[in-house]
């Protein structure tokens, strides 16, 4: 689970404007934040198989939320994956 500072400062990096907390690059930024703690996590627990369960979940949301971005605007799709170094 991410600390309320360091979602803020996800959010802050991300967001379109001040008041932006759901845009779609706000949400992928915090889902890849909670992916790649939980993936850690995994590494070291390799039969926490509950968490891996919520592990896929988050990556087919992220995945869902990046189809729907690319297929609004391509520009910013590109620059999501570009910041976050996400693989197409």
């Amino acid at each position: 689970m991410l600390k309320k500072d360091e979602k803020l400062k996800v959010i802050k990096k991300f967001a379109q404007d001040k008041a932006d907390t759901g845009s779609p690059e706000v949400q992928v930024a915090l889902l890849t934040e909670r992916i790649d703690r939980l993936a850690k996590h995994l590494k070291g627990n390799n039969k926490d198989n509950h968490s891996r369960r919520g592990l896929l979940a988050m990556v087919s949301k992220r995945r869902r939320l990046l189809n729907y971005l690319s297929t609004k605007d391509k520009k910013r799709y590109a620059a999501l994956l570009k910041t976050l170094k996400l693989k197409k």
